[in-house]
């Protein structure tokens, strides 16, 4: 068998001579390169010698060219990841780097700062602005049993290019398991109207604390940035169901609104009725008072003066009250002593002088002790009445 060399033999005699190698290197590299000269002496149809080449230059050469391989740029905002033999070694910062080349040392360059987004529920159409679900994913319950139809958007960047790159192996799978998870644990603790309207913004917060926290347990490297609620409504299948629910409930809250600005508009009316009688009530009971002790003052002072004179006292309570019981009838007393049993009185306008007499004495407040009508008014009507009937009496004798 041909022994070649470089290489051990068959029967592992021991390493070659070095300069063997060389020179059958050299030799091969000779015969690949050289130039066919015909010698003039040399028989017709002979090959001529080939000619030898620096091998030195050439080693140097492709070696300054394997050496400048290893150069490479990290951009700003990224990191360069030295992999030796797939080994981790280093991360370089942004900059002109070297290392070496391949296939000793590889670099990786990844960026921090790019956003990235998820979505979880739908999925956009790179060029068009058209979308498509994706039930699987946008359905969920809710804490009072309800389903809603949910569509997130999540955007996050890098915080750690080892775990990234070491700890996971699709960030963008890991990512969107979590972020499916974190929401639907937030929804299913949540009701179904908070969700839809007044807590949107809750939700969405409470879901990329929770996100967080998943992947720094999980060391993925990750960093949520923001996370939107796109959609929140109710499945389509009851869609014009849960309006109508939705109206229903507008209307209620428009009736409250209604009934409570009726409220405000009747309370404080009766309030002030009722305060108004109250202080009503107050004076009345006041004047009652006051009457009262009145009363009881001149009652005192009537005993008091009955005590000295009581015939007199009693002569006069008796006239007052005669007075003013009489002041207040209709009735007409006559004297016909000295007269005939006719008479003639005009009893109208007697009536209508007493209750004339009656409404001025209470409209003005009159003392009880002066008669409604004067006494002389009286005497004056009485007195013509009389002289009237007498003159008829004796033209029909």
């Amino acid at each position: 068998m041909k022994k070649f060399p470089g290489f051990w033999n068959k029967n592992n005699e021991g390493p070659p001579d070095l300069d063997e190698v060389f020179k059958d290197l050299n030799q091969k590299l000779n015969r690949l390169f050289g130039s066919n000269k015909g010698g003039q002496g040399g028989p017709r149809g002979t090959a001529p010698a080939p000619q030898s080449l620096p091998v030195a230059p050439i080693l140097g050469l492709v070696a300054l060219i394997w050496l400048g391989s290893g150069f490479y740029i990290v951009d700003q905002g990224s990191r360069g990841v030295v992999l030796r033999f797939g080994k981790h070694v280093e991360t370089t910062m942004p900059g002109p780097r070297w290392h070496l080349p391949f296939p000793i040392e590889t670099v990786e360059n990844v960026n921090l700062e790019q956003v990235r987004t998820i979505e979880m529920g739908y999925r956009s159409y790179e060029g068009e602005s058209g979308r498509s679900k994706e039930l699987r994913e946008s359905l969920m319950l809710t804490d009072d049993e309800n389903i809603i139809d949910l569509q997130v958007a999540v955007q996050y960047n890098l915080k750690s290019v080892e775990d990234y790159q070491f700890s996971n192996r699709s960030t963008e799978e890991s990512v969107r398991g979590v972020a499916e998870t974190a929401i639907r644990e937030v929804v299913g603790k949540s009701k179904m109207d908070f969700v839809l309207y007044e807590g949107r913004d809750d939700v969405a917060a409470k879901a990329k604390k929770l996100m967080q926290d998943m992947l720094d347990r999980y060391q993925s490297g990750v960093n949520i940035v923001n996370v939107t609620m796109q959609n929140a409504q109710p499945p389509e299948q009851v869609q014009a169901a849960f309006d109508d629910a939705v109206k229903a409930k507008q209307d209620l809250e428009r009736q409250k609104n209604e009934g409570q600005a009726y409220a405000n508009d009747v309370i404080p009316k009766a309030r002030g009725t009722a305060s108004r009688l109250a202080e009503e009530a107050a004076g009345y009971k006041l004047r009652v008072e006051n009457e009262a002790k009145g009363n009881a003052d001149r009652f005192e002072q009537i005993l008091a003066q009955y005590n000295k004179a009581p015939e007199v006292t009693r002569q006069r309570l008796y006239l007052d009250a005669q007075e003013h019981v009489l002041s207040n009838t209709s009735k007409v007393l006559v004297d016909q002593k000295g007269g005939n049993s006719l008479l003639y009185l005009p009893l109208d306008k007697l009536m209508s002088m007493s209750g004339a007499g009656n409404n001025a004495g209470a409209s003005a407040s009159v003392p009880s002790d002066k008669p409604a009508v004067e006494p002389q008014a009286e005497t004056s009507v009485l007195d013509r009445s009389r002289d009237a009937m007498r003159s008829r009496d004796r033209e029909y004798r």
